[in-house]
This record gives C-alpha cells, structure tokens and sequence, in this order.
C-alpha cells in the first residue's frame, strides 16, 4: 500500500466564472487552437509569448479565427479579470478607463494589458464544455453517459443543474476526457508538430505545468491543505508517477497524463459536496400554510476562504434579508425561488440565478459574474462586474457594470435599467470587490446570438417609468446615496417627481380642511394605498418584514 496519495480536481473558478454560457465559437475547436499555439510560441518577441498582449490576441482573433472585435475582446477581458486582477487593480482599471476621452486613449490603454499565453490557451479550450453536441440535443443525453449522476436531486430538483458552469461533475468529466489536448496545446512547437502521430517521446515543461495549475490543483491524504498542481507534479514521491526528470526540469507526457487521470477526482469543495455535507441554514422564515421547504446550505464552515458556497432553493413568499460574513466572497446560487423578497448584502464573488419567478433579488457588488438563466418576471438589483443572461423572460435589471451585459439565446421583454438604490455599506463592499461607479455599461448590452435575433427583445427602461428603491433596512455604515448618482434623464425625472408631491401636499396643506375633513382624507389615501398594496402583490413583503424576533440579529447573523 502506498503511504502517500495525491489528489487532484478541477478548479471551480475557470468552468462557473470563465466558461461563458454559450456555445463556443467554431474555431476554438484543437484544430485552430494547435495552430494558434504554434504560432505564438514561434512569435515570442513580438507580444506573444510568454505573455499574450491585447494587440496581438486582436491580430489573432480577428485576423486569423475570424472573431469580430467585440467578441475577442470579450474572451480576453474575461480571463484578464480571472486570473490577473485583484480588487486593487480592477480599481486602477477603472480609473484608467474612464479617464480616456477618445477611442484612440481607450485603445492605447488596452495596449498595455497581457495575459499568460499557455493558460490563455487552455481558457480558450474548456470554453468547449458549453459546446453544444447534436448526439446530446437528440436524445437528451450523452450515451453512453461517462459520468455518475449528480446527488443534486435531493437538494434542488431534478431538473437543477442542466448549468454545466456550476456542476462540479462536469468540470470532472471534462478533464478526464480532454487532458490529452490540454496537455498538447502545451507542447513546444516541435513536439506540437509530431504530437498527433505518437506522444511517446513527447516532453512538457515546467511552464507548461505550471500553466496547468490554472485549472487544476489538489493534496495529499490527510491533509486538507490545497497545493498547487505543480508542487504535486515536482514533489518527490511522486516524480516517478508524474514522469518528471530533475535532470531535464521536464515531464514525459505520457506519464503525466496517465498520472493526472488516476489521482483527478470530483471537486471536494464544489457545489455537490456543499449540498450533500454543508450546512444547512434557516435564513427564511416559513409561510404559514406553505408546503414548500425552504433549502438554504453552505460550506464557508469547512472549507478554505477560496471555496466559499451558499445555495439557496426553493424560497417561497418569503422576504430573506442577509448581510453576514458567511456571504463575504462566496459564489451564491439562488435556485427556484417565487414570489420572494431576497436581500443579500455583501460583497460576493459570483451569483448564478436560475429558475425564479416573480421576485425582487437586491444583491451586494458581484466581484466577477452575475448570469441569469430560465428565469421569469424577476427584478434584479445589483453592482457587478459582469451580467448575462440566457433564456430569460419579462425581467428588469437595474445595474451598475464595468462591462457590456451579455445576452444570449432565448431572452424575451428584457428591460435594463441604471442602479437605482444604496445600503451603508455599499461603497466599502465595492472597494472589497474592486468596483467603482465608473465606467458604467448598464445601457449598452452585447447580443451574442448566432443570427441577432434577441436584439428586438430588450429595451431600456424609460425616465417616466423609473422609481428608486429603498432597502428597507438599518445597518452601520457611510453610503447615504446612490454610488455615481443617476443618468441626468432619471434624475430629471425624480426631481419633477417630487415637485408634484411638494404640491401636492402643499394644495392640501393650503385647502383649509376641517379636521373631520382631514380624518376622512387621510383615511382615504390609507385606503387607496392599501389597494395598491394588495393589487400589486406587495402586501407580503411589508408583512414578511414584521417577524417575531430581532431582523437585525437575522440580517446580521
């Protein structure tokens, strides 16, 4: 029996925050990406190798693989805020950006901007689990199938996790199927030549490793200390089942491959071990009457900070306001909930809202990604860095964004809005994210459909249309305002607004009404306003508000 053993699975970051919901363009197949490696290994003093600049990716994407700008620098940015800014830096970003005053200072910032061309390369590989196969869109299901069914089931529905960015048993499967061709984009261009007749022979180096560590990582037995995969591959006890050589600083290819195959596992710290053994927590309060459960888990008990889950399913007619550190940089799923209320009112690493209908969801800023999927009749609040949407319908969403909002397939009677609210807390939550006000994309979304056709299905919401929104709730902190202000037409619009009301109030302060006549007035306007309550379905929120112990000790707790 051996004494130590190695452990090793996919990272969750690069398949729920990298791989964009969307099928991936044709020439991201190994075909174009082989050639593509060839070619920026054989360019390394031209901006290719070993950093890729934006320049040069440009050149390559829209010269050679036939990508529109947009699109390229779409892939580019995506992987740049994943794997190269922290929160200090997307601020210096931001600054720089919205200081340039012409398309000419834009793009001679972007100039300056690289990434690492071997995992660049990989990012642009796994963009392929979202690929969508024939065989599967047939009959329904791969055959036959390589991978164990998810116990997602028993937490959020059978029908729950169709989103391969969230399945950690997908991002396993993947990797078992496609580290051949991960491993091949790595080679040296000479190897990369010989490589498709016999891999024998084949060496990879360490920046290769190294540059798998991007998707990969692990430990050692009994130790739940996270390791980067290139210690793993270098460390001692393992340098003959790794095929590393001191003596070259080399791996056989063979060896390394057929080593990560046996030690990869499914992710010990993703989204199916945070259902099966997180814990699980009463955050909302159950309706009366009600047979639905609310299933709310996390694993920020027993994981490292890195790893952070909540996963909530299934809240109904409920108003669930959270600010607490077990929300701090976690990826947050929120899963089939109706008819709700959901405050969460921290600085967040990224959301996934998928399958809710009829409800108001406030978020606090989103470090990385924010997609909306299946969703219905949903408003969404929130500071992020990225919003997308997919197959979504009648939904608003009030943002502020650095980038354009993506729209894939199957969105109908979409509306986009300027954020529109503040907390105490918000503009330090922003500082921990690394968001700032400005620039601000919420008006200029991007349709990445293959024929446009959801171009006509979203609209900017109009000044006439637009109120603020309040959170309804005390906390400590500075933020008395809306973070940028609002655009000058929303604005004009509140203002004129208010100025109705003042007179209003002032004909009615002017009128000279008797104090029965008062009475009844105000009981009239309480009756109207009761109505409107009750016709708009907003009754529930103000009642839900109202609860038999201290919603401050629940929002804070």
């Amino acid at each position: 029996m051996e004494k130590y053993r190695v452990h090793l699975w996919a990272k969750t970051d690069p398949f729920l925050v990298g791989a964009l919901p969307h099928p991936p363009p044709a020439k991201f197949s190994m075909h174009y990406l082989r050639k593509m490696a060839t070619y920026v290994r054989t360019r390394s003093g031209e901006g290719c190798y070993p950093r890729l600049c934006w320049s040069m990716w440009r050149h390559i994407a829209c010269g050679k693989l036939q990508l529109v700008e947009e699109t390229a620098w779409l892939y580019f940015e995506v992987f740049h805020n994943l794997s190269e800014r922290s929160a200090p830096k997307s601020l210096e970003w931001a600054e720089v950006a919205s200081s340039c005053t012409s398309v000419e200072e834009y793009e001679k910032a972007r100039s300056k901007l690289s990434v690492d061309t071997l995992q660049f390369l990989l990012f642009l590989y796994i963009q392929q689990i979202n690929k969508v196969s024939l065989r599967t869109s047939l009959i329904g299901e791969e055959w036959p199938s390589p991978r164990p069914r998810s116990p997602a089931p028993d937490f959020a529905g059978q029908s729950g996790f169709h989103n391969k960015n969230w399945d950690d048993y997908s991002h396993h499967t993947f990797m078992q199927n496609h580290i051949s061709s991960l491993l091949e984009l790595l080679l040296e261009p000479e190897q990369l030549t010989k490589s498709s007749q016999s891999s024998h022979c084949s060496l990879v180096s360490l920046e290769a490793v190294r540059a798998i560590g991007f998707l990969i990582e692990g430990t050692v037995d009994k130790n739940r200390t996270i390791h980067p995969f290139l210690d793993l591959a270098i460390w001692q006890p393992m340098q003959h089942r790794s095929g590393y050589s001191r003596t070259s600083n080399t791996f056989l290819l063979q060896k390394l491959q057929a080593w990560i195959k046996e030690c990869l596992i499914v992710n010990p710290f993703g989204m199916s071990a945070c259902i099966k053994s997180g814990r699980k927590l009463a955050w909302a309060y159950q309706v009366e009457g009600s047979n639905k459960r609310v299933k709310v888990a996390c694993n920020t008990y027993k994981v490292p900070h890195s790893y952070r889950m909540v996963i909530m399913s299934q809240i109904y007619k409920q108003t669930l306001a959270k600010s607490s550190e077990t929300l701090v940089d976690s990826r947050v799923k929120i899963h089939r909930c109706n008819e709700s209320y959901i405050y969460l009112l921290s600085p967040l690493r990224s959301v996934t809202i998928e399958k809710c209908h009829n409800s108001t969801i406030i978020l606090g800023p989103v470090q990385s990604s924010l997609h909306v999927q299946m969703c219905e009749n949903l408003k969404v609040i929130a500071v992020c860095h990225r919003l997308s949407l997919l197959s979504t319908t009648n939904c608003t969403f009030h943002i502020l964004t650095p980038t354009r909002p993506l729209i894939f397939s199957g969105n109908q009677g979409v509306i986009f809005a300027p954020y529109h609210t503040h907390y105490p807390m918000l503009e330090d939550h922003m500082g921990q994210t690394g968001l700032a006000t400005l620039p601000n994309y919420w008006d200029r979304p991007l349709c990445l459909c293959a024929d446009n056709s959801d171009q006509k299905n979203w609209r900017l919401l109009s000044s006439r249309e637009f109120y603020t929104f309040v959170v309804p709730f005390e906390m400590e902190g500075d933020t008395t305002e809306i973070p940028g202000g609002l655009p000058p037409a929303f604005l004009k619009s509140i203002l004129q607004r208010e100025q109705k009301v003042h007179m209003w109030q002032k004909a009615v302060k002017e009128a000279g009404l008797t104090r029965e006549q008062r009475r009844q007035f105000q009981a009239l306007v309480e009756h109207e306003f009761n109505e409107w309550l009750k016709n708009t379905e907003n009754r529930h929120q103000l009642d839900s508000l109202v609860q038999p112990s201290d919603i401050a000790k629940q929002i804070a707790g």
